[in-house]
């Protein structure tokens, strides 16, 4: 059977009166995509992109709409009603997800906004979304090395800093002191592996680590600076503030790529500006 949650590419097999069947080749996997969602135009033997999921009747079927969340990723979804059960989450289907109470952490209220991961439940056969994220996640095995870009996804705050959902499958940190540029909750964002810690604990930057880096940031500095008729009131002395606010980088970075472009002899330093080197 199909993986319900996920997206399929899937061939058109034949016309129906309820709508048009789908399928890979294997005949336990065939789908239907309802009328409602049938393309202007097709022909039987295209292929075609759809989400399967399960409909009111719980039958597994196919649609063209985009959901909000997919299976094993977490994201920002409203609560649109309540039951004896729980709360059902508009996540952009017709059929709203299900978190019941026994998966939320505090008391959820229709018309809010709350991080929800969505998993599969053995024991129903359906999708169910839940506020215990970190139950899905684990650090046993990782597969990264320092300096990797990765997926992530903005979970909450601690007192050290920001906790992190890394690819959908394990848990990181970005430190409250190397956020430069306003994040929320439910954020998807580019970050990159900084430091790996005992027991595979990740520390996570926004910005590329190292070498990687360097050119990218240089090359925004030399941008600006053309921008500015060759000149910029940015030093080593300025503040983290004023450069992130210039530049969107850290000083950390800005002074890496400050010390890349003085070795090529691209810029002038001076205790308070920098300047494009006239050629």
């Amino acid at each position: 059977m199909l993986q319900i949650g996920t997206y399929h590419t899937l061939e058109i097999l034949r016309l129906t009166p309820p709508g048009l069947f789908l399928g890979d080749g294997n005949k336990e996997n065939e789908v239907l995509l309802p009328n409602k969602y049938i393309p202007k135009e097709y022909n039987i033997g295209d292929k075609i992109q759809v989400f399967v999921y399960q409909d009111f009747d719980e039958r597994v079927v196919a649609t063209t709409l985009e959901p909000k969340i997919t299976l094993n990723t977490a994201a920002m979804l409203r609560v649109v009603d309540k039951s004896n059960i729980g709360v059902f989450m508009n996540w952009g289907l017709e059929k709203d997800l299900l978190v019941p109470f026994s998966e939320q952490l505090t008391s959820m209220r229709v018309g809010n906004r709350y991080l929800i991961y969505m998993y599969f439940d053995e024991a129903s056969g359906r999708l169910v979304g839940t506020q215990k994220y970190s139950k899905f996640l684990s650090n046993e095995t990782i597969d990264f090395k320092e300096g990797d870009e990765v997926e992530i996804i903005i979970a909450d705050n601690t007192p050290l800093g920001g906790n992190v959902i890394v690819n959908g499958k394990h848990k990181g940190l970005i430190y409250h002191d190397e956020i430069f540029q306003e994040i929320d909750t439910g954020d998807r964002l580019k970050g990159y592996i900084k430091k790996i810690r005992e027991q595979n604990k990740l520390d996570i930057s926004l910005q590329p680590i190292g070498l990687a880096s360097i050119e990218p940031n240089a090359d925004k500095i030399l941008k600006v600076l053309n921008k500015n008729g060759g000149r910029l009131e940015l030093s080593d002395n300025s503040s983290p503030e004023l450069i992130y606010e210039t530049l969107g980088m850290s000083k950390k970075l800005f002074k890496k790529a400050l010390g890349a472009l003085y070795k090529q002899k691209r810029i002038v330093i001076s205790p308070n500006q920098i300047e494009l080197v006239k050629e």
